[in-house]
């Protein structure tokens, strides 16, 4: 194989990676990978204005996650960087003076409230806005006149004056019609190279030979042609991936994470349930931006935010980003396996593969034309079967990874609990049923929350017949030995079977004293799990919250 293959991933720092920029990702990995090539990570900050402080870091938790590492990066470094196209900003002038020198490209002026009125007057005429070169190019003279007087100057690109036909690996031979193409910018007032500009640069000096990205970026790419000629570089091989959709075609949208959190918002708003100050202090931000995020639903917050504002209305959002998928307890390699089966077939019916094998089954041709769609319910599938074949050792490792994002009451757990804890929760299809189901014997004892349907069917009920089994029980417990899953349920049937009644007659009161709920994995194994002095003192807060009730 030859080692001249060199494919990238250039994400800009706006937060944790979308799963489809991830999947983007790993087509360029694995290409790389069966070709023997090299894997770039690029940053793309030069829009400033959407640039999030530690987002690069996300990124690069994302990869690390989902174990795609990049061979060349801002972090490892490499011998064509740097790899952040803000600290690059003298390279790009370097070459917008060469297109300017060229007559390839022009300055131009217009102030917002003028490329306003154009596009207005397109629409009053009934047709497309499409910017107008000037007959007269501007001299650098005009040029700085202009921006001595605080108009804002760009550099735009003079555009193809024909059918650009754009050579694809996936969609075969695609043209655009001159008249969709117009002048554009390619470095902006402030000094910074729009997307267009920095991306055909960098990917010629980072000798980068197969672009592999999202199909949105099609039309974009006869300005990079342009770019290219004009510059005299290569043209690298272009494959453009469909888009991942959700499975009613809509397009997966970290907005779609918000609307569904701010829709819980407003319907506990309205029922007064909460105020705008509750989903300021759940948020941890101040009121007014927890006005800004609720009023505009252009305006996001910070993953981590929506994540606590969403725990504390027990709503859970669809899963958008990498972190997303992490936070729920999907496996890194499920979510690695699934993905690359939106869009990409190995043939052969095949499915289940480990990461090695995807590497020599990928080519790019088998890259489908149409839209991908996501299927939720699937991932779980692959996702509850990747959990039941993995070691114990795996298992335990990953649930850790989980834990501590989460900030799940387990995190702390030595090995031989949480190993009990996993086995306990046979048949898991994440880790978030590992919290659901045993999480509560490990959390805080005033984390319990009583469900008063389990108080009232099973403690209340009957003239209190379960409050009464549980005040002949505690005596009992206190004197098991050893308290191990086994012992403790031998005892408990002991302690039926001397009083004449069945196992759930106890085992169940038991379990809402200790989780609030009916639903517990078997009552020894519950038992084992909690400990000795944490079931003796749930079992007695339990009853002292009896007698509370009946003093009120």
């Amino acid at each position: 194989m030859t080692t001249s293959i060199k494919t990238r991933f250039a994400p800009s720092p706006t937060g944790h990676l979308h799963i489809g920029g991830a999947r983007t990702a790993l087509f360029n990995w694995l290409f790389a990978r069966r070709c023997g090539g090299r894997f770039v990570l690029r940053i793309e900050d030069t829009d400033v204005d959407r640039n999030l402080a530690g987002a690069e870091d996300k990124i690069r938790e994302d990869l690390d996650w989902l174990g795609l590492t990049p061979d060349e990066s801002p972090w490892t470094g490499g011998p064509d960087g740097p790899y952040r196209q803000s600290e690059r900003l003298d390279i790009y002038t370097q070459y917008a003076r060469r297109l300017l020198d060229a007559g390839a490209a022009y300055y131009a002026f217009d102030t917002p409230e003028e490329l306003a009125a154009m596009r207005e007057r397109a629409r009053a005429e009934k047709r497309s806005f499409k910017y107008a070169r000037p007959t007269a190019l501007p001299s650098e003279q005009e040029a700085a006149r202009a921006r001595a007087e605080g108009r804002p100057v760009v550099i735009r690109m003079k555009a193809p004056d024909r059918d650009v036909t754009v050579p694809d690996v996936i969609l075969g031979d695609v043209t655009i019609r001159a008249e969709e193409l117009e002048d554009f910018v390619i470095v902006k007032a402030n000094g910074y190279p729009t997307y267009h500009f920095a991306v055909v640069v960098d990917d010629e000096l980072m000798h980068i030979s197969h672009v592999i990205r999202a199909q949105e970026h099609l039309m974009n790419t006869p300005k990079h042609m342009a770019l290219q000629d004009a510059l005299g570089f290569r043209r690298p091989v272009y494959a453009h991936v469909p888009i991942v959709m959700n499975l009613d075609g809509t397009k997966m949208s970290k907005r779609d994470k918000h609307k569904a959190v701010r829709t819980r918002v407003q319907e506990w708003l309205k029922s007064g349930k909460w105020t705008r100050a509750d989903l300021a202090g759940a948020a941890g931000i101040d009121e007014a931006a927890a006005a800004r995020w609720l009023d505009r639903a252009d305006v996001e917050m910070d993953g981590e935010q929506l994540a606590r504002v969403a725990a504390a209305l027990d709503v859970t959002p669809p899963e958008i980003e990498v972190y997303d998928f992490r936070r729920a307890g999907y496996l890194p390699e499920t979510v690695l396996n699934f993905i690359a089966l939106v869009g990409w077939s190995p043939g052969e019916d095949r499915e289940k593969m480990t990461l090695d094998e995807m590497v020599s089954l990928f080519s790019i041709e088998r890259i489908g034309r149409t839209s991908a769609r996501f299927d939720r319910e699937k991932l779980l599938a692959f996702n509850t079967d990747a959990c039941a074949a993995a070691t114990p050792a795996r298992l335990m490792d990953a649930f850790r990874d989980y834990a501590r994002l989460s900030r799940s009451p387990m995190a702390g757990l030595d090995d031989a609990t949480l190993s009990r804890a996993l086995e306990a929760c046979r048949g898991l299809r994440t880790f978030h049923d590992v919290d659901v189901k045993v999480g509560v014997l490990f959390a805080p004892d005033d984390a319990v929350k009583y469900e008063p349907d389990a108080v009232r069917k099973v403690l209340a009920r009957h003239e209190g017949r379960g409050y009464a089994m549980l005040e002949a029980l505690l005596p009992a417990l206190e004197t098991f030995q050893p308290w191990t899953a086994e012992s403790t349920d031998t005892s408990i049937k002991s302690f039926c079977e001397s009083r004449g009644a069945k196992l759930a007659d106890a085992a169940q009161p038991l379990r809402v004293a200790l989780t609030g709920r009916t639903i517990s994995p078997a009552i020894g194994e519950t038992l084992a799990l909690i400990g000795r002095e944490a079931a003796l003192r749930r079992v007695r807060r339990c009853l002292a919250m009896r007698t509370r009730a009946a003093g009120n």
